[in-house]
């Protein structure tokens, strides 16, 4: 029978190689880009080096905005408003119960005025954090099915799933920094400058090699860093499911939740592409389908049978599997 804590040592071994990968296509892209710019020049190397040096202090720049102003723009979107326990007090007694639970300090809550059941934490780290939930959630959900949800929102707290997809963000928005680079300046510059190569040197081979190679990369690269992204979100959803079954230790309130979650009909109206991946279930999903590898988020079916294997229950049954794989 499989754990919860051999799913969150898989899950993070997943994660970290999916980063790993991010880092590594940075690197090569970085390079080839700077080489094929300062091909002819004689310092070939040194212009790539110096391209993805220029490239990792672009995106160290972004990442330190995004982490300490990210969070804000986040809730801001999403217009999510904070509450007092006065205010809503079921939803701050089991924000508590579950950050006891983590042993992580009381994020602050927000409220989104919306009826589609939904929820996402958000913050650099677990003194820096918050909850948001929208109305519609508080509505239609019973207690043991918010312990659930809150249960999983607060173990990406304790888990620290923020600050990672933040880094693998920043990684993403560095390779599409380095792809549109590369593209305007072969628009503008690259013509040119291969043909002088060419008169002059005799490398017109080569430099078509690279330029193409370059071209290519750019072009590939918008869509892996989106694949990248969207697996790793994948990879932390199946590890906050399982640290919520250890805070909660119930299984069938988190099950009973996304089974909630996907067969509500109510569409999220604050949601957007850069936020879509942060709530327990991809809001966006309900607007239409789409492929499985750009998904934000792993199938539901796939997300309770996993927790069934923790109990040792049976997967789902077809007639459950048909209905909810339609309601997605």
């Amino acid at each position: 029978m499989t754990t919860f804590y051999a799913e969150q040592s898989a899950n993070r071994r997943n994660s970290l190689l999916l980063a790993l990968v991010v880092i590594l296509f940075l690197a090569v892209f970085g390079f080839v880009i700077g080489f094929s710019i300062g091909y002819g020049s004689g310092h070939e190397v040194a212009f790539g080096v110096g391209a993805l040096v220029i490239a990792v202090v672009i995106g160290s720049l972004s990442g330190l905005f995004s982490y300490y102003g990210g969070d804000k723009l986040v809730l801001a979107s999403s217009h999510a408003k904070e509450v007092t326990a006065d205010q809503a007090p079921q939803l701050y007694n089991v924000v508590n119960e579950m950050a006891l639970a983590a042993g992580v300090p009381m994020p602050r809550v927000y409220v989104i005025d919306d009826p589609s059941p939904n929820a996402f934490a958000t913050g650099r780290d677990p003194q820096h954090s918050s909850i948001a939930v929208t109305t519609g959630l508080l509505q239609k959900m019973n207690r043991e099915e918010l312990q659930g949800v809150l249960g999983h929102e607060m173990s990406h707290i304790r888990n620290y799933d923020i600050r990672f997809t933040l880094f693998v963000g920043v990684m993403i928005g560095s390779i599409a920094l380095l792809a549109g680079f590369f593209l305007r300046y072969t628009f503008w510059f690259g013509g040119g400058r291969r043909g002088n190569d060419n008169d002059n040197n005799g490398g017109g081979g080569l430099a078509i090699i690279l330029l193409v190679v370059g071209l290519v990369m750019a072009v590939v690269s918008y869509f892996f860093g989106a694949l990248v992204q969207m697996a790793v979100s994948r990879q932390r959803e199946y590890l906050a499911d399982a640290s919520s079954v250890e805070l909660t230790r119930n299984p069938h309130g988190l099950e009973s939740a996304l089974a909630k979650l996907a067969s509500d009909r109510e569409s999220l109206h604050s949601v957007n592409g850069a936020t879509q991946h942060l709530y327990i279930v991809n809001p966006m999903k309900k607007l239409g389908g789409g492929s499985a590898l750009f998904s934000t988020h792993p199938p539901i079916v796939d997300r309770i049978n996993r927790l069934r294997q923790l109990t040792g229950e049976q997967p789902m049954d077809p007639a459950s599997v048909q209905y909810l794989s339609g309601m997605e």
